[in-house]
């Protein structure tokens, strides 16, 4: 299994997740566990995922995940579980 983290941040409006998610399918990602939370308005999501069956590396799909953050207005970061800890690590 290829566990890849992504987050999602920026201002809450209407088929975030839809499209998200949407392009986790399309590319055969499977999303083991999601978090979601709406604060004042502010949009967060955490995704623990599964890129095995992806024919996309996660380089890829990092940088196609950003373009369409940029498309809808926020920020959507993809990162493999291992690099995730280790930056965040205390």
């Amino acid at each position: 299994m290829k566990k890849t983290i992504i987050t999602v941040v920026g201002n809450d409006t209407v088929g975030i997740i839809a499209k998200v998610c949407t392009y986790l399918a399309d590319n055969n990602v499977n999303i083991l566990d999601i978090s979601q939370t709406i604060v004042q308005g502010y949009f967060n999501m955490m995704m623990i995922t599964d890129t095995s069956a992806s024919r996309k590396d996660t380089g890829t799909l990092s940088r196609e995940l950003a373009e369409l953050g940029d498309q809808i207005g926020v920020v959507i970061r993809c990162q493999h579980e291992d690099i995730f800890n280790k930056m965040h690590r205390i």
